[in-house]
Protein backbone atom coordinates (compact mmCIF):
# COMPACT_ATOMS: atom_id res chain seq x y z
CA UNK A 1 0.00 0.00 0.00
CA UNK A 2 1.21 3.52 -0.57
CA UNK A 3 2.34 5.38 2.12
CA UNK A 4 0.05 7.85 3.75
CA UNK A 5 -2.99 5.68 2.49
CA UNK A 6 -4.96 3.33 4.33
CA UNK A 7 -7.98 0.93 3.27
CA UNK A 8 -10.70 2.69 2.47
CA UNK A 9 -9.70 6.06 1.83
CA UNK A 10 -12.86 8.06 0.34
CA UNK A 11 -11.32 9.53 -2.78
CA UNK A 12 -8.15 9.36 -4.26
CA UNK A 13 -7.24 12.02 -7.01
CA UNK A 14 -4.66 10.79 -10.35
CA UNK A 15 -3.22 13.55 -11.69
CA UNK A 16 0.35 14.23 -13.17
CA UNK A 17 0.65 17.24 -15.61
CA UNK A 18 0.25 20.93 -15.20
CA UNK A 19 -3.22 21.34 -16.38
CA UNK A 20 -4.99 18.54 -14.20
CA UNK A 21 -3.08 20.29 -11.03
CA UNK A 22 -4.98 23.61 -12.55
CA UNK A 23 -7.90 21.95 -12.69
CA UNK A 24 -8.17 19.62 -10.36
CA UNK A 25 -6.89 22.41 -7.37
CA UNK A 26 -10.10 23.75 -6.98
CA UNK A 27 -12.00 20.40 -6.74
CA UNK A 28 -9.38 19.37 -3.71
CA UNK A 29 -9.60 22.96 -1.86
CA UNK A 30 -13.23 22.38 -2.09
CA UNK A 31 -13.39 18.73 -0.41
CA UNK A 32 -11.18 20.18 2.04
CA UNK A 33 -13.33 22.58 2.86
CA UNK A 34 -15.78 20.60 3.46
CA UNK A 35 -13.48 18.36 5.90
CA UNK A 36 -12.47 15.59 3.39
CA UNK A 37 -9.00 14.77 2.85
CA UNK A 38 -9.07 13.31 -0.56
CA UNK A 39 -5.81 11.48 -1.78
CA UNK A 40 -3.38 13.02 -4.03
CA UNK A 41 -1.58 10.63 -6.29
CA UNK A 42 0.62 11.78 -8.81
CA UNK A 43 1.99 10.30 -11.77
CA UNK A 44 5.44 12.28 -12.24
CA UNK A 45 4.51 12.56 -16.09
CA UNK A 46 4.97 16.34 -15.89
CA UNK A 47 7.23 15.94 -12.50
CA UNK A 48 8.58 20.08 -11.83
CA UNK A 49 6.02 21.68 -13.14
CA UNK A 50 3.17 19.96 -11.70
CA UNK A 51 4.70 20.29 -8.59
CA UNK A 52 4.92 23.68 -8.67
CA UNK A 53 1.38 24.29 -10.28
CA UNK A 54 0.22 22.81 -6.87
CA UNK A 55 2.15 24.82 -4.65
CA UNK A 56 0.46 28.00 -6.72
CA UNK A 57 -2.77 27.08 -4.49
CA UNK A 58 -0.88 25.87 -1.59
CA UNK A 59 -0.82 21.96 -2.30
CA UNK A 60 1.25 19.38 -2.74
CA UNK A 61 0.79 15.68 -3.49
CA UNK A 62 0.58 13.01 -1.12
CA UNK A 63 2.13 10.54 -3.29
CA UNK A 64 4.82 10.20 -6.42
CA UNK A 65 5.03 6.92 -8.43
CA UNK A 66 7.35 9.20 -10.41
CA UNK A 67 7.25 7.36 -13.98
CA UNK A 68 8.47 9.78 -16.28
CA UNK A 69 11.89 8.53 -17.90
CA UNK A 70 13.59 10.78 -20.50
CA UNK A 71 11.97 10.43 -24.16
CA UNK A 72 9.03 8.81 -22.98
CA UNK A 73 6.04 8.63 -25.21
CA UNK A 74 2.18 8.25 -23.97
CA UNK A 75 2.09 4.20 -24.57
CA UNK A 76 5.23 4.24 -21.89
CA UNK A 77 3.33 6.37 -19.18
CA UNK A 78 0.57 4.90 -19.51
CA UNK A 79 2.12 1.05 -19.52
CA UNK A 80 3.94 1.97 -16.45
CA UNK A 81 1.18 4.10 -14.42
CA UNK A 82 -1.86 1.40 -14.76
CA UNK A 83 0.11 -1.86 -12.99
CA UNK A 84 1.48 0.64 -10.21
CA UNK A 85 -1.93 2.29 -9.72
CA UNK A 86 -3.64 -1.03 -9.70
CA UNK A 87 -1.16 -2.08 -7.16
CA UNK A 88 -2.05 1.11 -5.08
CA UNK A 89 -5.73 1.05 -5.58
CA UNK A 90 -6.13 -2.41 -4.89
CA UNK A 91 -4.63 -1.54 -1.45
CA UNK A 92 -6.53 1.55 -0.92
CA UNK A 93 -9.75 0.55 -2.24
CA UNK A 94 -10.95 4.10 -1.97
CA UNK A 95 -15.16 4.69 -3.24
CA UNK A 96 -14.02 6.48 -5.84
CA UNK A 97 -10.50 7.61 -8.10
CA UNK A 98 -10.98 11.44 -9.61
CA UNK A 99 -9.38 11.97 -13.05
CA UNK A 100 -9.08 14.64 -15.47
CA UNK A 101 -9.08 16.13 -18.98
CA UNK A 102 -7.65 13.52 -21.53
CA UNK A 103 -4.03 13.02 -20.92
CA UNK A 104 -1.79 9.87 -20.32
CA UNK A 105 -2.37 9.66 -16.71
CA UNK A 106 -6.16 10.69 -16.71
CA UNK A 107 -6.24 7.07 -19.06
CA UNK A 108 -4.24 5.31 -16.95
CA UNK A 109 -6.17 6.31 -13.42
CA UNK A 110 -9.03 5.46 -15.77
CA UNK A 111 -7.71 2.26 -16.32
CA UNK A 112 -6.41 1.08 -13.23
CA UNK A 113 -9.83 2.13 -11.30
CA UNK A 114 -12.07 0.18 -13.94
CA UNK A 115 -9.71 -3.51 -13.33
CA UNK A 116 -9.92 -2.63 -9.57
CA UNK A 117 -13.46 -2.22 -9.76
CA UNK A 118 -13.93 0.97 -8.53
CA UNK A 119 -15.65 4.10 -9.65
CA UNK A 120 -14.15 7.05 -11.93
CA UNK A 121 -15.38 10.20 -11.72
CA UNK A 122 -14.21 12.30 -15.12
CA UNK A 123 -13.47 15.45 -14.50
CA UNK A 124 -14.00 17.82 -18.03
CA UNK A 125 -15.81 15.16 -19.67
CA UNK A 126 -17.35 15.00 -23.15
CA UNK A 127 -14.98 17.24 -25.06
CA UNK A 128 -14.78 16.25 -28.53
CA UNK A 129 -13.14 17.66 -31.56
CA UNK A 130 -14.75 15.08 -34.08
CA UNK A 131 -11.77 14.12 -35.52
CA UNK A 132 -8.36 11.92 -35.00
CA UNK A 133 -6.66 15.28 -33.90
CA UNK A 134 -5.47 16.39 -31.07
CA UNK A 135 -3.47 12.87 -30.68
CA UNK A 136 -3.45 11.09 -28.62
CA UNK A 137 -5.87 12.89 -26.37
CA UNK A 138 -8.66 13.24 -28.54
CA UNK A 139 -8.95 8.57 -28.19
CA UNK A 140 -8.15 9.20 -24.55
CA UNK A 141 -10.77 10.99 -24.00
CA UNK A 142 -13.12 8.70 -25.40
CA UNK A 143 -11.73 6.07 -23.64
CA UNK A 144 -12.28 7.47 -20.46
CA UNK A 145 -15.85 7.82 -20.88
CA UNK A 146 -16.38 4.11 -21.81
CA UNK A 147 -14.91 3.47 -18.28
CA UNK A 148 -16.04 6.12 -15.95
CA UNK A 149 -19.48 6.35 -13.99
CA UNK A 150 -19.33 9.84 -13.32
CA UNK A 151 -19.06 12.47 -16.07
CA UNK A 152 -18.63 15.92 -15.23
CA UNK A 153 -19.04 18.18 -18.46
CA UNK A 154 -17.93 21.34 -18.43
CA UNK A 155 -20.92 22.55 -21.28
CA UNK A 156 -24.13 21.17 -22.58
CA UNK A 157 -22.35 20.51 -26.07
CA UNK A 158 -20.15 18.09 -23.84
CA UNK A 159 -22.66 16.21 -22.35
CA UNK A 160 -24.91 16.19 -25.43
CA UNK A 161 -21.71 14.53 -26.89
CA UNK A 162 -21.35 11.87 -24.40
CA UNK A 163 -25.15 11.18 -24.45
CA UNK A 164 -24.47 10.67 -28.44
CA UNK A 165 -22.02 8.15 -27.57
CA UNK A 166 -24.27 6.36 -25.14
CA UNK A 167 -23.41 7.33 -21.84
CA UNK A 168 -26.45 7.47 -19.32
CA UNK A 169 -27.98 10.98 -18.91
CA UNK A 170 -28.05 9.96 -15.14
CA UNK A 171 -24.40 9.97 -15.05
CA UNK A 172 -23.59 13.07 -16.81
CA UNK A 173 -23.58 16.41 -14.61
CA UNK A 174 -22.63 19.78 -16.63
CA UNK A 175 -20.64 21.49 -13.97
CA UNK A 176 -18.44 24.13 -15.76
CA UNK A 177 -15.25 24.11 -16.37
CA UNK A 178 -12.73 23.70 -13.37
CA UNK A 179 -10.32 26.18 -15.14
CA UNK A 180 -12.04 28.98 -14.27
CA UNK A 181 -12.38 28.31 -11.08
CA UNK A 182 -8.50 28.40 -10.92
CA UNK A 183 -8.33 31.56 -12.82
CA UNK A 184 -10.73 33.23 -10.08
CA UNK A 185 -8.53 31.73 -7.09
CA UNK A 186 -5.46 32.89 -8.88
CA UNK A 187 -6.72 36.73 -9.90
CA UNK A 188 -7.84 36.91 -6.15
CA UNK A 189 -4.28 35.95 -5.20
CA UNK A 190 -3.05 38.79 -7.26
CA UNK A 191 -5.18 41.31 -6.32
CA UNK A 192 -4.36 40.51 -2.54
CA UNK A 193 -0.98 40.21 -3.01
CA UNK A 194 0.21 43.50 -4.11
CA UNK A 195 4.47 42.01 -3.45
CA UNK A 196 3.84 38.86 -5.85
CA UNK A 197 2.16 41.55 -8.45
CA UNK A 198 5.39 44.24 -8.39
CA UNK A 199 7.67 40.77 -8.19
CA UNK A 200 5.80 39.89 -11.53
CA UNK A 201 6.24 43.28 -13.38
CA UNK A 202 10.16 43.52 -12.03
CA UNK A 203 10.49 39.98 -13.56
CA UNK A 204 8.84 40.74 -16.74
CA UNK A 205 10.18 44.56 -17.02
CA UNK A 206 11.95 43.48 -20.17
CA UNK A 207 8.37 43.70 -22.66
CA UNK A 208 8.35 47.21 -24.37
CA UNK A 209 4.62 47.65 -22.80
CA UNK A 210 3.99 50.66 -25.99
CA UNK A 211 3.53 47.33 -28.34
CA UNK A 212 1.27 44.81 -28.29
CA UNK A 213 1.81 41.95 -26.09
CA UNK A 214 1.36 38.58 -27.90
CA UNK A 215 1.12 35.44 -25.68
CA UNK A 216 1.83 32.37 -27.11
CA UNK A 217 2.06 28.59 -26.30
CA UNK A 218 2.50 25.79 -28.83
CA UNK A 219 2.70 22.19 -27.45
CA UNK A 220 0.98 19.30 -28.89
CA UNK A 221 2.45 16.70 -30.62
CA UNK A 222 0.60 17.31 -34.11
CA UNK A 223 2.18 20.70 -34.29
CA UNK A 224 5.73 19.62 -34.31
CA UNK A 225 7.40 19.35 -37.37
CA UNK A 226 6.82 21.47 -40.33
CA UNK A 227 3.87 22.81 -39.05
CA UNK A 228 5.97 24.31 -36.08
CA UNK A 229 8.27 26.30 -38.96
CA UNK A 230 5.47 27.81 -39.93
CA UNK A 231 4.41 29.35 -36.58
CA UNK A 232 7.75 29.93 -35.81
CA UNK A 233 8.28 31.72 -39.81
CA UNK A 234 5.28 33.16 -38.29
CA UNK A 235 6.34 34.63 -34.92
CA UNK A 236 9.89 35.89 -36.83
CA UNK A 237 7.78 38.36 -38.68
CA UNK A 238 5.20 39.51 -36.26
CA UNK A 239 8.20 40.92 -33.70
CA UNK A 240 8.82 43.66 -35.93
CA UNK A 241 5.34 44.91 -34.80
CA UNK A 242 4.97 43.41 -31.64
CA UNK A 243 6.32 42.16 -28.40
CA UNK A 244 6.04 38.08 -27.96
CA UNK A 245 6.10 36.75 -25.27
CA UNK A 246 6.35 32.42 -25.95
CA UNK A 247 7.03 30.05 -22.69
CA UNK A 248 8.60 26.95 -24.51
CA UNK A 249 7.59 23.72 -23.80
CA UNK A 250 10.49 21.78 -22.88
CA UNK A 251 9.74 18.82 -25.25
CA UNK A 252 12.70 18.71 -27.64
CA UNK A 253 11.05 18.82 -30.45
CA UNK A 254 9.49 21.95 -29.54
CA UNK A 255 12.51 23.54 -27.43
CA UNK A 256 15.08 22.85 -29.71
CA UNK A 257 13.86 24.50 -32.87
CA UNK A 258 12.37 27.80 -31.05
CA UNK A 259 15.65 28.36 -29.71
CA UNK A 260 17.55 27.37 -33.01
CA UNK A 261 15.31 29.67 -35.14
CA UNK A 262 13.87 32.68 -32.87
CA UNK A 263 16.94 32.80 -29.67
CA UNK A 264 17.54 36.15 -29.25
CA UNK A 265 15.80 38.06 -31.55
CA UNK A 266 14.71 41.48 -30.77
CA UNK A 267 10.99 41.66 -29.67
CA UNK A 268 10.58 37.35 -28.97
CA UNK A 269 10.64 36.89 -25.16
CA UNK A 270 11.34 33.11 -24.81
CA UNK A 271 10.72 32.06 -21.29
CA UNK A 272 10.79 28.43 -19.41
CA UNK A 273 7.60 26.84 -18.62
CA UNK A 274 5.35 29.45 -16.40
CA UNK A 275 4.15 28.89 -12.85
CA UNK A 276 0.48 29.84 -12.98
CA UNK A 277 0.40 33.41 -11.17
CA UNK A 278 3.11 34.53 -13.84
CA UNK A 279 1.06 32.88 -16.77
CA UNK A 280 -2.52 34.81 -15.33
CA UNK A 281 -0.63 37.68 -15.15
CA UNK A 282 0.57 37.61 -18.26
CA UNK A 283 -2.76 36.82 -19.57
CA UNK A 284 -4.28 39.58 -17.74
CA UNK A 285 -2.02 42.07 -19.94
CA UNK A 286 -1.99 40.82 -23.29
CA UNK A 287 -3.26 42.29 -26.41
CA UNK A 288 -4.25 38.45 -28.27
CA UNK A 289 -3.37 34.81 -26.95
CA UNK A 290 -2.03 32.82 -29.58
CA UNK A 291 -2.15 28.80 -28.57
CA UNK A 292 -2.37 25.26 -29.34
CA UNK A 293 -3.69 24.77 -25.55
CA UNK A 294 -6.87 23.93 -24.84
CA UNK A 295 -6.97 25.55 -21.14
CA UNK A 296 -5.72 28.70 -22.76
CA UNK A 297 -8.67 28.81 -24.66
CA UNK A 298 -11.23 28.36 -21.34
CA UNK A 299 -8.94 30.74 -19.41
CA UNK A 300 -7.94 34.00 -21.67
CA UNK A 301 -11.68 34.89 -22.52
CA UNK A 302 -12.76 34.58 -18.58
CA UNK A 303 -10.01 37.47 -18.88
CA UNK A 304 -11.51 39.51 -21.78
CA UNK A 305 -8.26 38.11 -23.88
CA UNK A 306 -9.02 37.18 -27.33
CA UNK A 307 -7.92 33.81 -28.48
CA UNK A 308 -6.49 32.57 -31.48
CA UNK A 309 -6.04 29.07 -32.07
CA UNK A 310 -2.97 27.28 -33.78
CA UNK A 311 -4.81 24.03 -34.83
CA UNK A 312 -7.25 23.33 -37.71
CA UNK A 313 -9.67 21.13 -35.40
CA UNK A 314 -10.94 22.13 -31.43
CA UNK A 315 -12.89 20.42 -29.17
CA UNK A 316 -13.70 23.43 -27.64
CA UNK A 317 -15.69 24.72 -30.11
CA UNK A 318 -17.92 27.03 -27.57
CA UNK A 319 -15.63 29.80 -27.90
CA UNK A 320 -15.89 29.77 -31.53
CA UNK A 321 -19.37 30.04 -31.67
CA UNK A 322 -19.49 32.78 -28.85
CA UNK A 323 -16.90 34.47 -30.80
CA UNK A 324 -13.90 34.50 -27.89
CA UNK A 325 -11.79 32.36 -30.28
CA UNK A 326 -10.88 32.30 -33.89
CA UNK A 327 -9.32 28.85 -35.36
CA UNK A 328 -6.78 29.67 -37.79
CA UNK A 329 -4.36 26.96 -38.36
CA UNK A 330 -0.92 27.22 -38.20
CA UNK A 331 0.03 28.02 -41.76
CA UNK A 332 2.12 31.44 -41.89
CA UNK A 333 0.27 33.54 -44.33
CA UNK A 334 -3.08 32.39 -42.51
CA UNK A 335 -1.41 33.50 -38.78
CA UNK A 336 -0.12 36.58 -40.10
CA UNK A 337 -3.25 37.96 -41.90
CA UNK A 338 -5.06 36.68 -38.48
CA UNK A 339 -3.14 38.92 -36.13
CA UNK A 340 -2.65 41.90 -38.63
CA UNK A 341 -6.44 42.01 -39.26
CA UNK A 342 -7.16 42.29 -35.46
CA UNK A 343 -4.25 44.42 -34.34
CA UNK A 344 -5.32 46.71 -36.98
CA UNK A 345 -9.34 46.72 -35.82
CA UNK A 346 -9.46 47.60 -32.33
CA UNK A 347 -13.32 46.96 -32.24
CA UNK A 348 -12.90 43.40 -33.49
CA UNK A 349 -10.62 42.68 -30.66
CA UNK A 350 -13.19 44.56 -28.47
CA UNK A 351 -16.13 42.24 -29.46
CA UNK A 352 -14.17 39.28 -28.88
CA UNK A 353 -13.19 40.25 -25.31
CA UNK A 354 -16.50 41.05 -24.67
CA UNK A 355 -17.87 38.02 -26.09
CA UNK A 356 -20.33 35.97 -24.06
CA UNK A 357 -18.40 33.42 -21.62
CA UNK A 358 -19.15 29.69 -21.73
CA UNK A 359 -17.14 28.01 -19.67
CA UNK A 360 -18.82 28.63 -16.33
CA UNK A 361 -19.25 30.80 -14.08
CA UNK A 362 -16.35 29.96 -11.84
CA UNK A 363 -18.35 27.40 -9.75
CA UNK A 364 -17.69 24.37 -10.90
CA UNK A 365 -15.85 23.09 -7.98
CA UNK A 366 -18.71 23.19 -6.16
CA UNK A 367 -21.18 21.67 -7.89
CA UNK A 368 -18.80 18.88 -8.60
CA UNK A 369 -18.09 18.52 -4.99
CA UNK A 370 -21.84 18.25 -4.42
CA UNK A 371 -22.52 15.46 -6.88
CA UNK A 372 -19.49 13.12 -4.99
CA UNK A 373 -21.41 13.92 -1.73
CA UNK A 374 -24.44 12.84 -2.81
CA UNK A 375 -23.11 9.45 -4.44
CA UNK A 376 -20.64 8.52 -1.93
CA UNK A 377 -21.72 10.43 1.40
CA UNK A 378 -19.53 13.51 2.99
CA UNK A 379 -17.38 10.96 5.28
CA UNK A 380 -13.70 12.27 6.15
CA UNK A 381 -11.36 10.98 4.02
CA UNK A 382 -8.69 9.17 5.34
CA UNK A 383 -5.48 10.01 4.61
CA UNK A 384 -3.44 8.94 7.10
Amino acid sequence: MAPGMSPGSDLIVVAGTRPEAVKLAPVILELRARGARPVLVASGQHREIFAEALAAFGLAADHDLAVMQPSQTPADVVGALVPALTRLLDGARPAAVVVQGDTATALAGAQAAFYAQIPVAHVEAGLRSGDHEPFPEEAHRRLIAQLASLHFAPTAAAALALQREGITPAAIHVSGNTGIDALHLMADRLAREPVLAAALRQRFAAIDPARPLLLVTVHRRENHGARLGAIIAALAALADTAEIVFPVHPHPAIAGPVAACLGNRQGIHLLPPLDYPAFVWLMQRATLALTDSGGVQEEAPALGLPVLVLRDVTERREGLDTGNARLIGTETRMILAAVHGLLGDSHAIGRMGEAALPYGAGDAARRIVDILEARFGNRRIAAE
